[in-house]
Parts: structure tokens; sequence; C-alpha cells
């Protein structure tokens, strides 16, 4: 009797921590081969989510395998795996469009991430919340320059 009481309750734990484990299905905005996404909303395609977003405030919604299947006539060389920070959600692309403003001299500043970048970067003028400004007053107000470098 009591061996069939612990197999209950095995069960019904083992069913329960499952339940607890479940993947969501990834977005249909989601780059191919997204594993999840991070908290600032860029996509990871870590093969784990230990780490997968630590520069990047953590993982928001993991995904676990591959959210696109490679294509049926893919090479026999697969090209390497695009890292975390190559992923940017879709609303922070390159080729979105750019903030009117700017000019010479002037620095643009992601005021969610406290980080400026240079006129001419991958990210002038093009992340959801920012302002321009010169690079002494974006260091006076506490913000750092992307990745370490300065403009000037």
């Amino acid at each position: 009797m009591k061996i069939t009481l612990a197999m209950i309750a095995l069960a019904a734990g083992l069913t329960f921590s499952a339940s607890g484990f479940a993947q969501t299905a990834a977005p249909a905005a989601a780059p191919a081969g997204s594993t999840g996404v991070c908290k600032d909303g860029s996509y990871s395609s870590a093969a784990t989510n230990k780490g997968a977003c630590s520069k990047h405030g953590g993982v928001k919604d993991w995904y676990g395998k591959a959210a696109a299947a490679a294509p049926a006539a893919a090479p026999a060389a697969a090209a390497p795996a695009a890292s975390v920070s190559a992923m940017k959600a879709p609303a922070e692309t390159p080729a979105a469009k750019q903030a009117a403003g700017g000019g010479a001299g002037k620095v643009w500043v992601n005021t969610s991430s406290k980080t400026y970048h240079c006129s001419g970067s991958k990210w002038y003028g093009k992340t959801k919340a920012g302002e321009y400004m010169t690079e002494a007053a974006a260091k006076t107000a506490g913000n750092h320059a992307d990745h370490g470098k300065a403009c000037s």
C-alpha cells in the first residue's frame, strides 16, 4: 500500500514538474534559429538558456529548440551560430528609420540603456528611445560609450 501511494505521488510530482518547464512557441517575428528572447528584446540562438542573455538582462522567454528549421537544400557545411548580440529584436534593426536631428559633434543616447552611439555607427539614431546630445553632455548625464569606445 505504501509503495502504491509513493508511486502515485512520484507520478503526480513528475507530471507537475514537467509542466513547469514547458517551452513556449517562438513568436513569428523571431529570427530563424532563435531559441529564446532576452529581457531587453534581443533574441538568443544559444543551445541552453544558462547564460544565454547574460549581457541582455536575462532570459525573458525560452523556446528551447531553434524556432525555424534549416532549409532542405542547406549546404553540407553549416555556418556558425549567430551570437546573442548579433540577433537583435526587429524594432532595433539597423534598417530602422533614423531619428531626425543629429549632426556634427552629436551622439545618439539610448535613454533606456544609458549607452551613447557615435555618428556613423550601426545604432546612431535608430534605437527605440533616445536623443541627440554632445558627447560631453552624454557623459555628464551618466551615459557610457557603446562597447566603451568614445567618439572623440
